[in-house]
Parts: C-alpha cells; sequence; structure tokens
C-alpha cells in the first residue's frame, strides 16, 4: 500500500496493485517497492559506489595473478663466461668461453597447487566484490530510511503548525468578539511560534539527510515527495531466513574462501620442502677451440630448515583462518537472530504506536471541537494537540523502523536488491 501524511497522522491514500510483491521472492531486478528508489537507480547506486569499485580493482588484480600462478615465477636464464688458459710449458694464452640456458621446473603436484591457488584467489576476490555491494546497499537502506524519518517528521511538524496557526486565528477572533480572555490568544500564538520552529529544524535535517545521500549515492533520485509503505508481518519463522542468509552471505564466502587459499599455500609450502631443480644445457669452447664441450646438468638447492620453518608457518596461517571463519560464522549466527527478532517486535512495536495514536487523535479532535463550542479551554485543546503530534510522531518513527527492519532482513537474504553479481 502507499501512505501519505495528513493532518490525522499516517493514512492510506491508494491502494498499490499486487502487495504480494513484499512476500514473494523473484528476482530483485523485477520488484520495484514504492517507498524505496527504483531497483535500475539502486542498481547503478551500487556499481559506483567507491567500495565496490575497489573490489572490481582488486578482482581484477588477483585474476591477473591467478594467470601469474598458472604460468609460475621461473624464468629461462642465460649464462655466459669468458676467460683465458695460460700454459707454462709452451708459454701459450689461449682463450676460452662459455655459453649456458638454464630454467628451474616446478615439480608436478606444484603446478597442480599453484592452479588451485589461483583459482581460490579469484573467487575470494569475486566475493568481496559481493561483500563490498552487500555493505553499500545496508548503507544505501539506512540513508533513504533516515532521510525518509527526517522527511515524515517535516511533513507532521508542517501540519501541526497549520493547526496551532488556525487555533491562533480563532483564538484571535474571540478575543476580539469578547468570547475569551487575551491570554488565549497569546498561549495560541505562542503553540504555532513553537511549531513553526520544530517545522523549521525538521526541514533542515531532512535536507541534511538528503544531501547525506546524494553525496554518497549520486545515481538516487530523491523523490519530491516520499512515499511511506504500510509495514508487513515477517511471513517465515527464523530458521527460514537463517537458511537464506547463510545461504547468500558475502562475507561468510569471503572468509570461507581464504581459508582455502592458506590451506593451498600450507599445501605449497610443504610441496617446497622438496626444492625444484634447475636444468640447464651448457656448451664450451675451450683450449682455444680444440676441445668443444657440450652437456647438461641439473641444479639442486640444498636447505637446512628455512623451507620447513617456512612450511609450519604457512599451516599456522591455516589454522587462524580456519578460526576466522568460524568466527565470522558464530557472529552471523548472531547478526540473523538480532535482524529477525528487530523485524518481528519492530512490527508489533508499530502495531501498538498506532493503535495509541488513534486514540490520542480521537481525542485531540474532540476536545479542539469542544473548544470551536466555547466548552473547554485553550490550554486543553493545546496540549491534546501535543500530545497528539507526539503519538503521531511516534506513530510515523515506528512505522519507518518497521519498514527498514524488515528490508534490512530482506537484503541480507538477497531478496531486495541484486547483489549476487560475482558470487558464485
Amino acid at each position: 500500500m502507499k501512505w501519505g501524511l495528513e493532518s490525522g497522522g499516517l493514512r492510506v491514500v491508494c491502494p498499490l496493485l499486487g502487495l504480494a510483491l513484499f512476500s514473494s521472492f523473484a528476482s530483485a531486478e523485477e520488484i520495484n517497492y514504492p517507498d524505496l528508489p527504483p531497483a535500475v537507480q539502486v542498481e547503478r547506486a551500487l556499481n559506483n559506489h567507491l567500495q565496490v569499485l575497489n573490489a572490481s580493482s582488486n578482482l581484477k588484480i588477483e585474476q591477473a595473478n591467478q594467470r601469474k600462478w598458472n604460468s609460475g615465477n621461473y624464468e629461462f636464464n642465460l649464462r655466459a663466461g669468458s676467460s683465458q688458459r695460460n700454459i707454462a710449458d709452451t708459454g701459450k694464452n689461449l682463450k676460452e668461453w662459455d655459453v649456458a640456458l638454464e630454467r628451474p621446473l616446478r615439480l608436478f603436484n606444484k603446478v597442480g597447487i599453484d592452479r588451485d591457488i589461483g583459482t581460490a584467489s579469484v573467487a575470494r576476490a569475486e566475493y568481496a566484490v559481493g561483500n563490498a555491494r552487500h555493505e553499500a546497499g545496508r548503507t544505501l537502506l539506512r540513508l533513504w530510511f533516515t532521510w525518509q524519518r527526517e522527511q515524515a517528521q517535516a511533513i507532521l511538524w508542517q501540519q501541526q503548525l497549520d493547526i496551532f496557526s488556525q487555533q491562533a486565528r480563532m483564538a484571535e477572533k474571540r478575543v476580539k468578539a469578547g468570547d475569551a480572555p487575551k491570554l488565549d490568544m497569546n498561549q495560541a500564538q505562542a503553540a504555532a511560534a513553537q511549531a513553526n520552529v520544530s517545522a523549521h529544524q525538521a526541514r533542515l535535517r531532512a535536507q541534511l539527510a538528503g544531501n547525506d545521500l546524494a553525496r554518497q549515492f549520486p545515481a538516487i533520485q530523491l523523490p519530491e515527495k516520499p512515499s511511506f509503505a504500510m509495514p508487513q508481518a515477517i511471513e517465515h519463522d527464523a530458521a527460514f531466513w537463517r537458511s537464506r542468509v547463510f545461504g547468500h552471505n558475502h562475507e561468510l564466502g569471503v572468509a570461507q574462501a581464504q581459508h582455502r587459499v592458506q590451506q593451498l599455500l600450507a599445501q605449497r609450502s610443504h610441496a617446497d620442502r622438496v626444492p625444484d631443480p634447475t636444468v640447464g644445457l651448457r656448451y664450451a669452447n675451450e683450449i682455444g677451440g680444440n676441445e668443444k664441450v657440450t652437456g647438461v646438468y641439473v641444479t639442486v638447492p640444498l636447505s637446512f630448515g628455512q623451507r620447513s620453518a617456512i612450511a609450519e608457518g604457512a599451516k599456522h596461517q591455516a589454522v587462524i583462518a580456519a578460526d576466522q571463519e568460524a568466527f565470522v560464522r558464530r557472529r552471523l549466527e548472531g547478526d540473523i537472530y538480532a535482524a529477525y527478532e528487530q523485524a518481528v517486535n519492530s512490527f508489533a512495536i508499530w502495531q501498538q504506536a498506532r493503535e495509541a495514536a488513534q486514540a490520542i487523535r480521537s481525542n485531540a479532535e474532540l476536545v479542539s471541537k469542544a473548544y470551536s463550542l466555547g466548552e473547554n479551554s485553550l490550554p486543553d485543546s493545546l496540549t491534546a494537540r501535543r500530545l497528539a503530534q507526539e503519538s503521531s510522531l511516534a506513530e510515523a518513527i515506528a512505522r519507518l523502523d518497521a519498514n527498514e527492519a524488515r528490508y534490512r532482513l530482506m537484503l541480507d537474504a538477497h531478496q531486495l536488491w541484486q547483489l549476487d553479481e560475482h558470487s558464485h
């Protein structure tokens, strides 16, 4: 449903066909929520966010590193030398030279591990892109609802100002007619002036919130009049949302991919305990060209503990990565439960706030009508209006809190916006 703000608080303006879009799980590109920016703008805003751009650049770096892992770090080396042989018996000086071409060779098992490291590193970077989009989406959602809250308060304070200004004019007429003391007019004018200050402050906060949103997400075009949707109850239980969130969580994917990379690096370090040989082909011209030597040689590094120490350190790095993955999983368990409980309870709080606001507004209307008929005092009418304003503000905030909590849960479950562009 689409909601508007009127003098009596928030009320339904017009129905939107198909509220099922809130409960259905179609792809994010096909859904435009009435109280959220259009999906096209959101997609453009997320793609152009600085964190997403940095993560995308890092993905390109890892793709280049993957090619390096596949090809290996070894290169051909060309060795050349020249010498002079002095034969004492004959007194001859003979020129000699030699040239060699050599290259270290990766052992076969290391080639497979290096290929897996490159693939796992790219997967980690892809998850990081998805996680950056997710965090940018959270930021966008938070800034959007901050702007909506300030807009709702600005609208309600303007309505309160209109009501108090009307009462001030009514009090002025009654004073001129001799039906009310001048004190009533002063009180009504003071109440209108106070409401005017609050309305100006609310408009300023709304403008600042809109500027903050536009600065971080220039692709989002703020509407002239915000739309406020009816909160929807959370339809599924916590286990359902836990399954959804864990099935699409990029942060956990990053931790798992990092664990996999560290495991492979540990395997690589363990394999490096057997050093790679260097194979070379040598040609030499000796004794002034009287002897020509052709040969093949193999060079094998000899390590005395360094390679074992490196392998042990890499193994502990893999253990740390496993612990980090477990930590992320446990923290997500708590975050999912908290997000679910907040969404469920925010809806219940809004229902209570709506019932209270309706009762208080009805009482304010009765007290105001009684004052217009001369059956009640102005202070009672002003007090009733202030209480109605407070209850309307509380209802508006509770309404937006419920919507934001629900959208946040949907965002984490990847049921709101497209976040899976690069994830596996």
